[in-house]
């Protein structure tokens, strides 16, 4: 019955690695996504597949400090300052094809 726990946690592990690498490439924490994917094995993974861009959100900038965030946070991580929904929205920062 121990070496079904050494396969779990070699299941586990592997899982957390790719689901936080995906989260990664998305633009989100890799330890979250490797934490997720190790608790829930195959359905982090999967959750970290279908989760969204971060690097693709639309931006704002803080009206007091000059910080630019992603359009979803409601208190600038800079300042402290609570953000009114924008007018106009930044264009999204995405890698340049060359």
């Amino acid at each position: 019955m121990s070496g079904y726990g050494f396969e779990y946690l070699v299941l586990a592990f592997f899982c957390g690695l790719s689901a936080g690498v995906i989260g990664r490439i998305k633009g989100s924490s890799f330890f979250l996504w490797f934490v997720i994917g190790a608790v829930l094995p195959i359905i982090g993974t999967i959750a970290a597949i279908f989760s969204r861009w971060e690097k693709a959100e639309l931006r704002r900038r803080c009206e007091e400090c000059g910080a630019i965030l992603p359009i979803t946070d409601q208190v600038c991580k800079r300042c402290g300052r609570d953000l009114d929904f924008p007018k106009e929205a930044i264009a999204p920062r995405l890698r340049s094809a060359r």
